[in-house]
């Protein structure tokens, strides 16, 4: 049985970014900053109350006669009772004889081309272990991208306004970019896991470097773009953020009227529809705030059973990437343009490429995951490799003039050339023989 060393890193990264922010609040009051008081608290606590719902829901403690353990998620102690629970079961596993087991079937990576089922038993604590994990999975999602990610930005549009970075300032965005990070990081793990639930996989630890560094570079470029363009234009980041943001969330449900499918009626037997609408909003609201910050790997699609699109889509990664770089560089040239004194003593065109510089090594260890360390790379139907250069000849194609528009100005040139060639010949042999009317008038 595997240590559930997930579900701590969690928990850690949770109260810790909760106790930095509750402290970094009341220095705030305390040097009368109200509105960077209420705006940390509200970025700390929203989040909060976000995962107490999921870990409910995901382990169904409506339904359950569990008071206490209600009690405690409304105290916002959720993660903490969850974290006890896990090593409860972990450390009394195998002690008692379970009543009975299940029996599961997974294949393994094919092998020349051959891919066995195995068997496998799983008794009942590890079957909990195993839906703690996945509460904890998403959880930590939840918690980087609608509460690290907006928190992040804050605190350093407040370290540029006040040209300061004080030590428990510093100490609170390292705490959220790993938040985000790992957020991101699980992010991948669950999509892969979702996409080939069929067979037996293991994330190998050059994949989850693979996943940091890619993470690491695409957020924290991502996060400073946003700064710096809204330390200068305040009032057009309102309508970056809303465009980004509506676009992410409405492109699920546009997908899902065009298929005119049926209403998902299976995600919760509790759930009437109204309830069954709010969860699957506030699933393409989470998507929409992952995707503002970085690519997400878990593609939703509303009119699958699993809500989730399993087919690998090279095409809409190689869209994502380049329409992101190109706002990213816009970004730059805005505030580089509009760039007030308090960057005096930047050098503005370093920090531009260092920033663009950034955002490639990222999409570069993206690449170098995807061809050489996913766990699944043998079942791409294409490798990434192939995806991209199949993506850059569809847009070369779409760029390229028509055909018959090329052959005729073709032709129009090649006629245009041969006249010109006949002209300039006449000309020589003009030049040459002389002019034949004066040497026969001469000769007479």
């Amino acid at each position: 049985m595997k240590f559930p060393g997930s579900v701590l890193v969690s928990v850690v990264l949770f109260v810790a970014e909760t106790a930095a922010a509750l402290c970094l609040s009341g220095a705030y009051r305390a040097a009368g900053d109200r509105m960077w008081q209420w705006l940390t608290l509200l970025f700390a606590l929203l989040p909060c109350a976000l995962v107490q719902l999921s870990l409910v829901f995901i382990h169904r403690d409506v339904s359950r006669d569990r008071p206490l353990v209600l009690l405690l998620h409304l105290l916002q102690l959720g993660p903490l009772v969850r974290c006890v629970e896990v090593f409860y079961i972990y450390f009394h596993a195998g002690r008692v004889e379970e009543p009975y087991v299940s029996i599961t079937k997974k294949r393994q990576m094919p092998k020349d081309g051959y891919s066995e089922e195995v068997e496998k038993e799983v008794g009942q604590a590890e079957g909990k272990l195993c839906t703690h994990r996945s509460a904890f999975s998403r959880a930590s999602v939840i918690q980087a991208f609608l509460g690290s990610a907006p928190q992040l930005t804050l605190q350093l549009y407040i370290c540029v306004l006040q040209q300061e970075i004080t030590a428990a300032r510093s100490v609170f965005m390292i705490l959220s970019l790993l938040s985000i990070v790992y957020g991101a990081l699980r992010c991948n793990i669950l999509a892969i896991k979702i996409k080939y639930d069929d067979y037996d996989i293991s994330v190998k630890p050059a994949a989850y470097l693979c996943i940091f560094m890619w993470r690491s570079f695409e957020i924290a470029t991502r996060v400073i773009v946003l700064v710096l363009f809204s330390s200068v234009l305040q009032i057009w980041t309102l309508p970056v953020v809303l465009v980004n943001f509506f676009v992410f969330f409405f492109y699920p449900w546009i997908l899902f009227w065009q298929s005119k499918s049926p209403f998902p009626e299976n995600i919760e037997k509790a759930l009437s529809r109204v309830g069954t609408t709010i969860v699957l909003c506030l699933l393409t609201f989470l998507y929409a705030g992952i995707n503002m910050f970085c690519w997400s790997a878990v593609q939703v699609k509303l009119s699958d059973p699993d809500l989730i699109n399993k087919s690998q889509n090279w095409y809409r990664l190689t869209v994502y990437y380049m329409l992101r770089f190109i706002e990213n560089a816009f970004l730059l040239l805005m505030w580089y343009i509009y760039k007030t004194d308090i960057y005096l003593y930047v050098c503005a065109p370093l920090l531009v490429l260092q920033l663009l510089i950034g955002y490639c090594m990222a999409v570069l260890f993206m690449l170098v995951f995807y061809q050489f360390c996913h766990p699944c790379k043998k079942l791409f139907s294409s490798s990434i490799t192939e995806g991209l250069l199949s993506c850059f000849k569809f847009l070369c194609f779409v760029c390229k003039p028509p055909k018959s528009t090329t052959l005729t100005d073709k032709a129009e040139l090649k006629s245009s050339e041969n006249a010109d060639e006949s002209q300039s010949s006449n000309k020589t042999i003009d030049s040459q023989s002389g002019n034949p009317h004066q040497s026969v008038s001469s000769n007479a």
